[in-house]
């Protein structure tokens, strides 16, 4: 871009930033839809303002043969809110950039296996954080930046502060969680974070990487042959306490879900469900009657 081009550029971005802002998206929406203005000034060199229908076709072409489609995404819904909002333009062809409806169903841990990736991790702080994601339903950022005035011993619950969409929760704490998170304290006695990063810094958090490779080795050391991550410790959560009984709703207000949908999709990963489905196949398959197996 010439001088006159990025200054342009420029006082656009701002405006984007601003009315980011002002709509009140999270730290990390403004990331992405900022990210997705850069990445489409950079691609055609070029403030995004003058691109035609069939540029922006072509780049969302582009980016789907080289990103994922959770980045194609984020860039779409960055650029319409740039376009309605900084622009004052309404693109409607972009709603033909859609991602696949494509609905996996996760792969999940029994308790058996739970406990054997616990114990067999070697290191103490990944042995607690791994623990604490399991125990309480946790996402990994939620485990993570959790800090000792959290933890309410008293009351036995955990207070989860700005979690997905903004909204904080209480779970409860398990005595056998809180003894580990207490014992694990004690070896880096951090004044702010029960999992602090290394060094030990007051803003310093566990690295996520470093938890992502040590559930990865556990996971081979253990020869479990299933897609597991640290994330997986949260769906096993959710699935082994349907299986113990616990109803759907109560699920959702512990995982912090905002659609009952969302929960409803672990009902199809439990033991129970998988039980009850074939004894009800087989029921039904018993009550006809054939004449032909008279002879068998």
């Amino acid at each position: 871009m010439d001088i006159h081009e990025q200054q342009r550029f420029d006082l656009l971005y701002e405006q984007h930033l601003t009315n980011l802002t002002l709509q009140g998206k999270r730290p990390a929406t403004i990331d992405a839809y900022s990210r997705a203005i850069r990445r489409i000034a950079a691609y055609f060199d070029c403030c995004p303002d003058t691109l035609t229908t069939d540029d922006l076709k072509r780049y969302f072409a582009d980016l789907i043969a080289s990103h994922s489609w959770s980045a194609v995404k984020l860039d779409r819904n960055g650029l319409q809110f740039f376009y309605f909002h900084v622009l004052n333009k309404s693109w409607q062809w972009l709603n033909i950039v859609k991602p696949p409806q494509v609905k996996h169903l996760p792969d999940i841990l029994t308790p058996c296996e739970v406990a054997i990736v616990i114990s067999l991790t070697r290191q103490l702080r990944y042995q607690v954080c791994f623990l604490t994601l399991y125990s309480m339903g946790l996402r990994l950022g939620e485990a993570i930046s959790l800090q000792v005035g959290d933890i309410d011993a008293g009351l036995m619950q955990v207070h989860i502060r700005d979690a997905k969409g903004g909204k904080d929760r209480l779970v409860p704490l398990p005595q056998r969680t809180l003894l580990a998170l207490r014992y694990y304290w004690r070896t880096h006695r951090h004044p702010r974070w029960l999992f602090p990063g290394k060094d030990n810094q007051p803003d310093s958090l566990m690295d996520r990487g470093g938890l992502q490779k040590a559930m990865k080795q556990v996971i081979l050391e253990c020869n479990i042959h299933k897609a597991i991550s640290p994330h997986s410790l949260r769906h096993s959560y959710a699935t082994h306490l349907l299986e113990q009984g616990l109803d759907l709703r109560s699920v959702q207000t512990l995982l912090g879900h905002h659609s009952l949908n969302t929960t409803a999709r672990y009902t199809r990963l439990t033991d129970i469900t998988r039980k009850n489905t074939c004894e009800a196949i087989n029921q039904l398959t018993n009550d006809l009657a054939l004449r032909w197996e008279c002879g068998l």
